[in-house]
C-alpha cells in the first residue's frame, strides 16, 4: 500500500512533482491537500477510472456511441456532468426494468 506524501510547502511540492497537476488534474493547496481541478472533463484513463471499467470497455463504449464522448485532438474527452446524466438514464432504465419483470412476475403467479 502507498503512503502519503504531505507537503507544506508549494516549492517542496513542485521540486517533488512538477507534473502533479497534469498527471491527477488536482493542484496544490498546502499542508498536503489538494484542491480538486475546476475542469470537469477527462481523458480516457480518468473516465474509466470514475466509471469503474476498463479503458478498453470504455473505447468499445465510445465505438458503439453507447456512451457521451468528444475528440478533442485525436483523443477521445469525457464530460464529467454528461457521464452522470447518462448513468442517471441508465439506472433509470434499469429500475424501470425491473419494475416491468417483478410486475409480470407477479401476474404471472397471480394467473397460475
Amino acid at each position: 500500500m502507498l503512503g502519503t506524501l504531505e507537503f507544506t510547502r508549494r516549492q517542496d511540492f513542485e521540486e517533488f512533482s512538477p507534473n502533479f497537476a497534469l498527471w491527477t488534474g488536482r493542484e496544490f493547496c498546502g499542508k498536503g491537500r489538494t484542491m480538486a481541478d475546476p475542469r470537469e472533463v477527462m481523458n480516457i484513463r480518468q473516465a474509466s477510472q470514475y466509471l469503474g471499467v476498463s479503458p478498453d470497455t470504455l473505447y468499445k463504449y465510445v465505438g458503439e456511441q453507447k456512451i457521451p464522448a468528444f475528440k478533442l485532438g485525436n483523443r477521445w474527452r469525457f464530460k464529467k456532468s454528461k457521464l452522470d446524466q447518462w448513468m442517471e438514464e441508465k439506472s433509470s432504465q434499469v429500475e424501470a426494468k425491473g419494475r416491468k419483470k417483478a410486475k409480470a412476475a407477479a401476474n404471472a403467479v397471480g394467473q397460475g
